[in-house]
């Protein structure tokens, strides 16, 4: 998943994303602590696209602020 590919997403897409990939990775978390998960990097990437999605959802805040005090 790349940033620029986020950037064309509404609002409410990338809040559906979020709260799916947080979802995700907490199944993926509790199969670590069970010894269930087969590949740890999936915990890597996860925590990174998920740190992509609020990176553009908080650019997309501060550019709808920035039009609003205009």
């Amino acid at each position: 998943m790349r940033a620029n590919e986020l950037r064309h997403k509404s609002p409410d897409e990338l809040g559906t994303m979020e709260r799916d990939l947080s979802e995700k990775l907490f199944a993926l978390r509790l199969q670590k602590v069970t010894g269930q998960l087969e590949s740890p990097s999936k915990i890597r990437g996860m925590k990174r696209d998920l740190a992509r999605i609020l990176t553009v959802m908080n650019e997309q805040k501060r550019q709808t602020g920035a039009a609003a005090t205009r």
